[in-house]
């Protein structure tokens, strides 16, 4: 089996309760493989953003097993689940609002403290982003809400992942800004081959972006299948495409 083809994330039977044994995940099941863009669809309340934080080991599941590059990741705390090499990008993007763009950027590299990394890393992100290099003195709460998008995922990218989350990056910003950090999201992917798992609301974008995904409801996922599986598949097109 190729690297390509291997399985890099491996989540089975996941469940996680919140207050009084509500269930936020009832029993999820999916993959990806490495090289992989997939999206994750639902609408709000269904659980996407739990099964991220989740995975990021932000929250602790209350049953099944997440599988990652072959080992579990059971007991294994968010900061070495990013030296691991995964990588969240936050809805609402959680940026240091007082320090300057260079600063939080930096922040991004706590588990890989190597200058030469640091150094490399940083024009990285500022070849893929210009507008970060223009704002790098500036600090992060001044930034539009495009640009702020912009630095969040450039800070998950300063941790050099092989599995990069994104929860919502287009929600509250400009047409003309998705398009921006849809097209550098599918350049990176295209020059690079970083696997991502993308939660997005504009569904038209993330199918156009996602090699296949999974639909999510109440918990539970409920379809899966290649991009245009998806786009043909009357729940989507009735629920999400509003069709």
């Amino acid at each position: 089996m190729t690297a390509a083809e291997a399985t890099l994330l491996d989540v089975r039977d996941l469940r996680v309760a919140y207050g009084a044994g509500v269930l936020a995940l009832r029993g999820v099941s999916l993959h990806v493989r490495a090289g992989e863009v997939v999206s994750l669809i639902g609408a709000n309340g269904a659980g996407k953003t739990t099964l991220l934080k989740t995975i990021a080991g932000l929250v602790h599941g209350s049953g099944g097993t997440i599988g990652f590059a072959g080992e579990g990741l059971h007991g294994v705390d968010a900061p070495e689940r990013v030296r691991r090499g995964i990588a969240l990008v936050p809805e609402g993007r959680r940026l240091f609002s007082r320090l300057t763009v260079a600063e939080n950027l930096m922040l991004g590299t706590y588990t890989n403290g190597n200058a030469d990394h640091r150094a490399t890393m940083l024009e990285r992100i500022y070849a893929l982003f210009p507008v970060l290099r223009e704002r790098a003195r500036q600090r992060a709460g001044t930034l539009s809400g495009g640009e702020g998008q912009m630095l969040a995922i450039g800070r998950a990218l300063m941790s050099r992942p092989r599995f990069l989350m994104l929860d919502e990056p287009s929600l509250g910003i400009m047409p003309r800004l998705v398009d921006a950090i849809m097209s550098a999201l599918r350049q990176l992917h295209e020059a690079e081959r970083l696997t991502m798992f993308l939660v997005e609301q504009n569904v038209p974008a993330a199918l156009d972006l996602a090699d296949r995904g999974y639909v999510l409801q109440t918990g539970r996922i409920v379809l899966e299948g290649t991009s245009a599986e998806l786009r043909g598949s009357d729940l989507v097109r009735k629920a999400y495409l509003g069709m």
